[in-house]
């Protein structure tokens, strides 16, 4: 059985995992408000969707 000869250090281990990343998420804007949403969902600041109102949003 093969077992290492000495312990990989952090810098070593950290280097090899460099490429390792997450992506952020995909962000467009809105066309209503302008306001950052998430694709194909409906938009949390004025609550339109493909141009329609789907959520009422309450200002308070």
């Amino acid at each position: 059985m093969a077992v290492p000869k000495r312990k990989t250090s952090k810098s070593k281990r950290d280097k090899r995992r460099t490429h390792q990343k997450t992506a952020g998420p995909n962000v467009s804007s809105c066309p209503q408000c302008g306001e950052a949403k998430l694709p194909h969902h409906a938009c949390l600041a004025c609550g339109s969707y493909k141009g329609r109102t789907v959520i009422e949003i309450h200002e308070e």
